[in-house]
C-alpha cells in the first residue's frame, strides 16, 4: 500500500455548538483522525502530558520557533504563549494522519494563508433559541454574562461562509455522521487514491 499523506482540518463553532463533543467521538471513532497539539509556555498542570496536552516549552524556546517562523498561529493569553507549530503539524501529517485545528475564525484565516490546503468545517447551533439555553447551563449565571455569551457566539457565526463545509448540530449523531462523512470523501479524491493505492491503480488499467 503506497504512503499517503493526512489532510489538515480547521474546525471552529461558537461556544455551545457541541464542536468539542463531536470532536472527541470522532478522534475515538477513527484512529487516523487526531487533535493538534498546541505548544504553550505556561506550566504543567496535575495529570497533563507533555506532547498530549500540549507540548511545554520555555519562553526563549517558544521566541525561538516565532523568530524561525515555524508558528501558523500564536497568541499570548494572560502572559502565557499558545501557538500551532507548522513543523510538529506536518511530522503527523506525513504519517498518513488526519490532523483537526480548533481554532477560531481569526486563527482560520491566519492558517489558510500559511497553509491554503487545508480545508475547513463550521460547526453551527439549530437555532438560536437552542444556542440560548444550551449557554445558559445549569441557570447559574446572571442575564448579562449569558447575553454577553450570545453577542459573542452571533459575532464567531457571523463568519461561517469562510468555511467549506458547514455541520449543524441538532441531532448529535446525525452531526457526527456528517463530520465523519467530511473526512471519508476527502480521502476518496484522486489525488489521495492515487497516493494510496497507486500499484492497484496501475494494475487495474495495465
Amino acid at each position: 500500500m503506497n504512503h499517503s499523506s493526512g489532510t489538515l482540518y480547521i474546525v471552529s463553532a461558537p461556544s455551545g455548538a457541541g464542536k468539542t463533543s463531536l470532536v472527541t467521538a470522532l478522534t475515538e471513532a477513527d484512529k487516523h483522525i487526531r487533535v493538534s497539539v498546541s505548544h504553550t509556555t505556561r506550566a504543567m498542570r496535575p495529570g497533563e502530558q507533555d506532547g498530549v496536552n500540549y507540548h511545554f516549552v520555555d519562553h526563549d524556546a517558544f521566541k525561538a520557533l516565532i523568530e524561525k517562523g515555524d508558528f501558523l498561529e500564536h497568541a499570548e493569553v494572560f502572559g502565557n504563549y499558545y501557538g500551532t507549530s507548522r513543523s510538529a503539524l506536518q511530522q503527523t501529517l506525513d504519517q498518513g494522519i488526519d490532523l483537526i485545528l480548533e481554532i477560531d475564525w481569526q486563527g482560520a484565516q491566519q492558517v489558510r494563508k500559511l497553509m491554503p490546503e487545508a480545508l475547513s468545517i463550521f460547526i453551527l447551533p439549530p437555532s438560536q433559541e437552542a444556542l440560548r439555553e444550551r449557554l445558559t447551563g445549569r441557570g447559574q449565571d446572571s442575564e448579562a454574562i449569558i447575553e454577553g455569551r450570545m453577542r459573542e457566539a452571533v459575532s464567531e457565526m457571523e463568519h461561517y461562509a469562510e468555511y467549506e463545509y458547514v455541520i449543524i448540530n441538532d441531532d448529535f449523531a446525525v452531526a457526527l455522521e456528517d463530520i465523519k462523512a467530511v473526512f471519508r470523501a476527502n480521502r476518496l479524491l484522486l489525488a489521495k487514491q492515487q497516493q494510496r493505492h497507486g500499484a492497484l491503480l496501475k494494475q487495474l488499467v495495465g
